[in-house]
């Protein structure tokens, strides 16, 4: 019946963004360095709603904790809350920053006791309408454009450099793609 519409066909979700980083670091260390030290290492510039404005990331550690950031003025925008906490092996938080949110989950495997592999997904993208979809965030071209694959990448970067080096070393501006500091 070529004319018949077909009622089993399921609509194709928007696949998550996926990443994966290894760590030189212990798993409990790696862990809280980011959870704990977030405001740190994380590149507020461009991956922040106040950039510049923004005094400290604060990271609520418990079922229903906020993360959030407060700018120079006191006030506090909410980056999501955390929806699962299981330390130091993962955690998931909603992801308020894409408008509808979708969720982030973070998971920390021991490779051996100096190593950590950290998994993010970042999923719910289904939720999101084509204009936030293709919405541009941090980066040019919005989840359509693959700003968020590039933005994770960014991110984790950085927090690599930090799990693996002294705290007064982290940085807070992202690193280029390439994951090195330009020359």
């Amino acid at each position: 019946m070529p004319n018949s519409p077909v009622s089993n066909v399921v609509p194709l979700e928007r696949p998550p963004v996926r990443q994966s980083t290894l760590v030189r670091s212990g798993l409990e260390h790696t862990f809280d360095v980011f959870v704990r030290e977030i405001g740190s290492w994380w590149p507020l510039k461009p991956f922040s709603m106040g950039e510049g404005r923004v005094r400290s990331v604060t990271f609520e550690r418990a079922v229903g904790g906020r993360v959030y950031e407060t700018w120079n003025d006191e006030s506090e925008h909410d980056w999501g809350t955390v929806l699962v906490w299981d330390p130091p092996h993962r955690f998931c938080m909603t992801w308020n920053v894409t408008g509808t949110p979708t969720e982030v989950e973070i998971a920390f495997v021991a490779e051996a006791e100096d190593r950590t592999r950290v998994e993010l997904e970042h999923r719910g993208w289904d939720r999101l309408s084509e204009a936030e979809l293709v919405r541009a965030c941090a980066l040019p071209g919005g989840y359509l454009g693959g700003s968020f694959t590039e933005g994770w990448s960014r991110i984790l970067a950085c927090f690599v450099v930090a799990a693996q080096s002294e705290p007064e070393s982290h940085e807070t501006e992202a690193l280029p793609a390439s994951g090195q500091p330009a020359t």
